[in-house]
């Protein structure tokens, strides 16, 4: 008899989670709402459905720590690795996908695997036996009282989507494509603004009008994904610093700019771009009011306005182990946004973890936990840690172990780091049984 593990959501975690299980002979449960009903912040039917960006961010393992994040998980044959490789669409240095492709590739992996039963239904309670919970930070209803009760309550901020806008309404009279410093091609289209454009555009920013005036906007946001009219509100010049750096951008006649907006291309067509770094939570008739005064999108054609969304996470060092188990229910299992990683390839890699956990746990083994000098390591430690204001983490070199030795250059340094990562998770996973 297979043994059977329940995986309560198929977001990135879950499915990952899923995937791995399933791949080594489990028999997975696997619940999702889809397509009976939907969150605030979803409208595909697929499951792993990007929400905020299309963007998986940097590819270079040996110069961006999520780069680095996203080798560790091949290691483990990772199903979101697997799905942005089929679906991938130019970005420069960044791995960023088609979103529809993306998500039908996984669905497709999953609802086509012989050891994988797919349940469309809402789960209230946290079921009894084996389960991994990757509802994601939307998590509602009674399961989300459920998880309260068992964990003593819970944290949550507030997170915001960009725009998306059509390629055909731009005026490209006023843009030109290339990436900063001229890698990438032509994968981004660049929008200048001169100071008195930059200064319109600001003004009108701080001025317009938001879809939601509470007290989260001032103290729970997490910067990740800050809305754009905060991070104006913060000075005259911070965008400038920000997602309007015109450093490193020039046209085809060398020409530089006070201010520069990227369009990122979210479709393998190129039909749709969306504003890079543009979350916002602006009403929509003020987003096509302000984000027209830049003088490429003037006439631009809004496909998707940006939203704000409420984002849920447990306090994961006072109820979790680093194997991403309960403290007082050892065969219940969290992963993905909810136990406190933040991004999309972050959650996968905790489905990932949280996967080799429950397996070695059911097999009878201990689990052991990969050390901080690889990022899945790190992130494990970050969600079992001890402090006293727990909030979600990115992957980032700053939380991996030092080196044994002193590097002073950055570039180096980061890709010292990342062998040694890169050896001691190829060896953490081939000593898995």
């Amino acid at each position: 008899m297979k043994n059977k593990v329940k995986v309560i959501g198929a977001g990135l975690a879950g499915s990952e989670a899923a995937y791995y299980l399933a791949e080594r002979g489990v028999e997975v449960e696997l619940y999702d709402i889809k397509p009976k009903s939907f969150t605030p912040a979803h409208s595909d039917k697929n499951f792993c459905e990007l929400v905020c960006s299309n963007s998986l961010k940097g590819k270079d393992a040996y110069s961006n720590a999520c780069g680095l994040l996203k080798e560790e998980m091949r290691v483990f044959g990772s199903l979101t690795m697997l799905a942005a490789e089929e679906t991938a669409v130019p970005a420069g240095g960044a791995l960023a996908v088609e979103r529809e492709a993306f998500a039908a590739f996984v669905t497709k992996k999953l609802t086509s695997h012989e050891n994988v039963k797919v349940i469309c239904g809402e789960v209230t309670e946290i079921p009894q036996g084996w389960c991994i919970i990757a509802t994601g930070p939307l998590t509602c209803g009674g399961l989300s009282e459920s998880i309260s009760g068992i964990c003593g309550g819970q944290l949550h901020f507030f997170d915001a989507s960009a725009p998306i806008v059509s390629r055909d309404s731009l005026n490209f009279d006023k843009c030109f494509f290339g990436d900063r410093y001229g890698k990438g091609g032509d994968d981004y289209i660049n929008c200048p603004l001169n100071k008195e454009e930059y200064e319109n555009f600001v003004t009108a920013l701080l001025s317009a009008e938001r879809a939601v005036l509470h007290e989260f906007e001032k103290r729970e946001i997490f910067e990740g994904c800050m809305p754009v009219e905060v991070m104006a509100a913060r000075g005259f010049e911070s965008l400038r610093f920000a997602n309007l750096k015109p450093v490193g951008l020039r046209d085809k006649n060398g020409n530089k700019f006070y201010a520069v907006l990227q369009l990122r291309k979210e479709n393998s067509d190129g039909t749709a771009y969306n504003l890079v770094g543009c979350q916002t939570n602006l009403k929509w008739s003020e987003q096509k009011r302000v984000f027209s005064l830049i003088p490429a999108l003037e006439n631009a054609e809004f496909l998707r306005y940006g939203v704000m969304h409420r984002n849920t996470f447990i306090n994961s060092p006072n109820c979790l182990n680093a194997d991403f188990s309960l403290k007082n229910s050892s065969q219940t299992f969290f992963a993905g946004q909810i136990t406190g990683v933040e991004g999309y390839v972050e959650s996968a890699a905790s489905g990932i973890l949280a996967a080799v956990h429950i397996y070695e746990k059911m097999n009878g083994r201990q689990p052991k936990i990969p050390d901080n000098t690889t990022v899945m390591g790190a992130l494990s430690a970050h969600i079992s840690g001890s402090t006293d204001n727990f909030q979600p983490m990115n992957a980032n070199f700053g939380i991996l172990k030092p080196l044994e030795i002193s590097i002073k250059d950055k570039k180096q340094r980061y890709a010292a780091l990342a062998e040694r990562a890169i050896k001691n998770i190829k060896e953490y996973k081939n000593n898995l049984q």
